[in-house]
């Protein structure tokens, strides 16, 4: 796969409009691979996105399909899997905040980092529609939207979204999930601040 090349603006701040801050949105994307979701938060970093504005969360596929088939110990392949999720934690995801292993209900081991850390935390201790499409839900996605990501994640696919506080960085970092070959790329907006 070839990487992409983007020439990267500076960010701009959040503006004000007569007492109200301007709407932020997040931008949401599907990757087929590691590399991939890797480029784009290479990029969005370079863009001048904060790792507290990242998410990204795939399947953590590190040996647990291997725990139902034997009796004997699996010490060595758990010291394997705790590796390779340290190894995540390395590198390009390791910039990112609140990195980590958890499960989901219904889905199974996943690794996530960034804000949809928290919100899949918060999804799960309640709500109709919990784990996956509740956060996502919950970070503004509509339903249908957030059930489709869920079935991509849920089928190997890695999901990546970033915070944009103002249009023009919406602009940019829907540019940059296009240009490095994301797919079912969507916006859904945050609440706004009133500020008078």
């Amino acid at each position: 796969m070839a990487e992409c090349v983007i020439q990267h603006a500076p960010r701009n701040y959040p503006t004000q409009s007569k007492g109200i801050t301007i709407m932020a949105r997040s931008v949401f994307g599907i990757v087929h691979n590691r590399a991939q979701a890797e480029n784009i938060v290479d990029h969005l970093k370079a863009s001048g996105f904060s790792n507290n504005d990242i998410s990204v969360l795939f399947p953590d596929k590190t040996g647990t399909s291997d725990f139902a088939h034997e009796q004997n110990t699996k010490a060595p392949e758990g010291a394997v899997a705790g590796g390779a999720t340290g190894a995540v934690a390395g590198g390009v995801f390791g910039w990112l905040v609140g990195i980590g292993s958890l499960a989901i209900p219904g889905l199974g081991p996943f690794i996530a980092a960034g804000p949809i850390m928290a919100a899949l935390s918060g999804a799960a201790l309640g709500g109709t529609l919990g784990g996956l499409t509740g956060a996502l839900i919950g970070m503004g996605l509509p339903e249908f939207e957030a059930k489709r990501y869920e079935s991509k994640v849920q089928g190997g696919n890695i999901l990546v979204s970033v915070h944009s506080e103002n249009s023009d960085e919406t602009s940019r970092a829907k540019e940059i999930f296009e240009q490095c070959g994301a797919e079912d790329i969507a916006t859904a907006s945050e609440a706004g601040v009133r500020t008078s």
